[in-house]
């Protein structure tokens, strides 16, 4: 297993495009602090976004974990990269005349998959740590590690998104045409449910409960948006005679989905190298 990832960390190491894009999603987490500089005047109140509770203890696990993932894209590129260049570059085979199987070759895909979600999980619960305990009403140790689970399911989702990347990479070939069929992919499951939504299930919630197994919505439904959970939105919205009728937990069985997907997307980039002709 060491060997494996030693071979796969040697040649990022010398990447320098994978230095940057790598260097760049670790300081975009790292600007989720910034958000607590933030100030708006209202009518000449100040108003600090750090103190409508973002950052307390435990919503900022929902709350970080959220908006980090949105810079997942950046490993995404590193990810397909990662895959092309064994291509391009001819590595693959020569790897492969070296001695390392094909079996070999995916576990080693596998496994910087895997490092790179466990680095970016643990670097995101560094900070989400230092900003909770810098700013939270509550410092119990109960309350910092209740809603832990949105941490885990940061994992997870990184996880399954990034052998959905290693698939595509393998697949297509090519990282810009591989990140393109990613977004195609995105539209595709889009246009699906909403003909399932308005049309074919018309006035039930059966497309709703289809769509779940889909890969990117599925990565998508373990950390829902976390913002209508925020105290002075509900607030609002109870004003104005609205209410939030929303599920923000994490359950088991979406865990379940995206490994399931996680593990379809290992077994197909074997199965494609397994009977591609390299």
């Amino acid at each position: 297993m060491l060997r494996l990832l030693n071979i796969e960390f040697h040649k990022l190491k010398y990447s320098r495009s994978a230095k940057v894009i790598s260097i760049t999603y670790f300081v975009l987490i790292t600007f989720i602090a910034l958000i607590a500089s933030i100030e708006f005047k209202f009518g000449g109140i100040n108003f600090r976004i750090a103190d409508q509770g973002i950052f307390n203890f435990p919503y900022i696990w929902h709350f970080n974990a959220f908006i980090a993932a949105w810079a997942k894209l950046f490993l995404a590129i590193v990810i397909v990269s990662m895959m092309s260049n064994e291509y391009s570059n001819r590595t693959l085979k020569q790897n492969l005349i070296d001695g390392l199987s094909k079996k070999e070759f995916v576990a080693s895909k596998f496994l910087t998959v895997i490092a790179f979600a466990l680095i970016s999980t643990l670097f995101l619960f560094c900070v989400s740590m230092i900003l909770g305990l810098s700013f939270s009403d509550y410092t119990e140790i109960g309350i910092i590690f209740s809603d832990f689970e949105y941490i885990i399911a940061y994992f997870v989702k990184l996880l399954g998104f990034f052998a959905f990347c290693m698939f595509l990479g393998v697949f297509v070939k090519r990282s810009a045409f591989a990140l393109g069929f990613l977004f195609i992919w995105w539209v595709i499951e889009n246009i699906l449910y909403a003909l399932m939504k308005f049309k074919v299930f018309k006035g039930t919630t059966i497309a709703d409960s289809i769509i779940q197994f889909f890969p990117l919505e599925s990565m998508g439904n373990l950390i829902k948006e976390p913002f209508t959970r925020l105290n002075f939105i509900q607030s609002a919205a109870n004003q104005l005679g609205e209410s939030f009728q929303k599920d923000y937990g994490v359950h088991w069985y979406q865990f379940l989905i995206v490994l399931v997907w996680t593990s379809i997307f290992i077994w197909l980039s074997y199965l494609l190298l397994k009977k591609r002709d390299l």
